[in-house]
């Protein structure tokens, strides 16, 4: 083992500092040491090509309800405290950051220096200190790698800790739901991690810091989405909750990939990647539907929690730990990608919603009110479960694209969007990727490859001189006419046998939306609330038809 020490780059191994005493710690191991490692120790397997499949034991995902932000002088009056941000004080965070520190104590550890922020105006330093050497190798993969000379000079900004072996024994006591948490620490620049193995929980971490930190402190927009730019220097990025086609979609053979979960916009109208890799789903994966993301799973990617076959391939449809199985990759496992990982000069804005009730349009355009209604909203709908006779979708908001990770209030990502579209004349456009001609159970899902076409016709221009009419109930602009796309899928009631089931379905969802934008309208401009849908809570159309 001891060769795996020869880390010649590193001035200082001073991890006492940190509280971290008599550890043998290993500094940036490459991934093939932390693959080497990780197996001689038991804690993974090797596919058939050589990629390293992990378990994340217990947590199979992410942990919402034990996820905390310290509540102290920076945080108290600007989170928006509730049931995603959820309190703890200064004491509490200092005493498991200590239990923390005696806990990784004694033992061999990871360390790895990377940064978030691929635009280098915005670059931050993430030292992570991690209990498995396989939650570093995640870490290589996801965060952006320094070179030689940026070891050499590196400084953190932020500290994580990730200790999955580390359950509080007293939870109450410390202001804990149970063992395993997921904290923050703004004016320390600390991220906790315990008691949960999931990885994602220290992406999400830093990304969930990134949220509150870029707004406040440095005028850039954070965004839960992806991005791409074409020949022509434009940018497109694609916001949408999970199984929307966020990832898909932004995966053009025509377009560079920037990245495909995490963006800031700068006030320059720079748009960049926060990350070095991708953490993609990999349930029901097959190369015809993803061949990007398929052929990315090679040596160097990890799988998690996924089931082998007798033949040491992987059977993706087999969702028997969890629904929630992941590859993690470096960016450049994919082809088309741009380098450095980011562009200027964004033109083309897409929601992306995957609307199982059959409702929205396949694509409309939207106003600047719109779009920040639509974006506070965020809205998809998830298919009934498999339970016969259950055939009804059920709607589901999640703030901005991506509440869980939001720790302001969401009205002030929408005000920022809304004001860089009107700076950069960014057209925003809702894209329906699911049911047509009924809801679920009824109608089928919109074609991939008329999606594809509507993107495309967008990006080349073709939609700024054609006609377009207004949803009677939503108030959305749907093109009368885009090349390679039925015209009669483009308003959604000509595609209903019966126009009375699809008004009063349009109501129902319109209600549901209503509903949703309560707890945001008393920090809501009127312009905002006027890019709601048409009708009041009384089901009666309002005056601005």
């Amino acid at each position: 083992m001891e060769t795996l020490l020869k880390d010649p780059i590193m001035k200082t191994k001073d991890l006492t500092k940190y509280g971290l005493k008599d550890t043998k710690a290993h500094w940036n191991l490459s991934p093939e040491e932390l693959q080497a490692i990780t197996l001689e120790k038991g804690m993974g397997k090797e596919t058939a090509n050589g990629t390293l499949a992990i378990n994340t034991g217990k947590f199979t995902g992410r942990s919402p309800q034990d996820r905390f932000l310290v509540k102290d002088d920076y945080t108290k009056d600007r989170v928006w405290w509730g049931k995603t941000n959820k309190a703890i004080s200064p004491e509490n965070f200092d005493y498991l950051q200590g239990e923390i520190e005696k806990y990784l104590s004694g033992k061999e550890i990871y360390v790895r220096d990377g940064f978030v922020g691929a635009d280098p105006e915005y670059k931050m330093g993430v030292r992570t200190v991690t209990e498995y050497p396989w939650s570093n190798m995640f870490v290589f993969n996801m965060f952006l790698r320094p070179t030689a000379e940026e070891l050499e000079n590196f400084n953190e900004e932020w500290l994580v800790l990730c200790a999955p072996g580390y359950e509080c024994p007293e939870p109450k006591k410390y202001g804990l739901r149970q063992g395993n948490f997921s904290i923050l620490n703004f004016t320390k620049k600390i991220a906790l991690v315990g008691g949960s193995a999931y990885t994602g929980e220290i992406k999400k971490g830093i990304f969930s810091a990134l949220n509150m930190i870029l707004p406040v402190d440095k005028n850039v927009l954070p965004m839960h989405c992806s991005a791409n730019v074409g020949e022509d220097g434009e940018t497109a990025i694609f916001f949408g909750l999970s199984g929307t086609g966020k990832t898909t979609l932004s995966a053009d053979p025509n377009r560079k990939l920037i990245g495909d979960d995490e963006h800031g916009w700068t006030a320059e109208n720079r748009i960049f990647n926060f990350e070095g890799g991708c953490y993609a789903k990999v349930i029901d994966l097959t190369e015809e539907k993803e061949p990007d993301i398929y052929r990315a799973i090679k040596p160097g990617a990890i799988l998690e929690n996924v089931i082998f076959k007798d033949n040491g391939e992987i059977d993706y449809m087999d969702s028997s730990i969890t629904q929630n199985t992941r590859v993690s990759y470096p960016i450049y496992h994919i082809d088309n990608i741009q380098q450095p990982s980011y562009a200027d000069n964004p033109k083309n804005i897409f929601f992306l919603t995957c609307d199982a009730f059959g409702v929205l349009p396949p694509v409309s355009k939207l106003t600047p009110g719109q779009a920040a209604y639509h974006f506070i909203s965020g809205y998809t709908a998830k298919v009934a479960g498999t339970e016969a006779g259950i055939t009804e979708p059920v709607p589901s908001f999640s703030a901005c694209f991506g509440e869980p990770f939001m720790p302001l209030h969401p009205t002030k990502y929408a005000e920022m969007l809304s004001s860089k579209m009107q700076e950069a004349g960014v057209n925003v456009w809702l894209l329906n990727t699911g049911w047509s001609g009924g809801p679920y159970g009824v109608g089928s899902r919109i074609k991939l490859k008329y999606t594809r076409a509507m993107i495309t016709a967008i990006l080349n221009g073709e939609l700024e001189n054609v006609d377009y009419e207004q949803h009677p109930i939503f108030g959305l602009y749907m093109p009368k006419y885009i090349p390679n796309v039925p015209s009669e899928m483009l308003d959604p009631m000509n595609t209903w046998l019966q126009k009375g089931a699809y008004i009063s379905k349009a109501i129902q969802l319109a209600h549901s939306f209503h509903l949703n934008f309560e707890k945001f309208a008393s920090e809501a401009s009127e312009q905002i609330i006027e890019g709601g849908p048409l009708i009041d809570e009384h089901h009666h159309l309002t005056d601005h038809v």
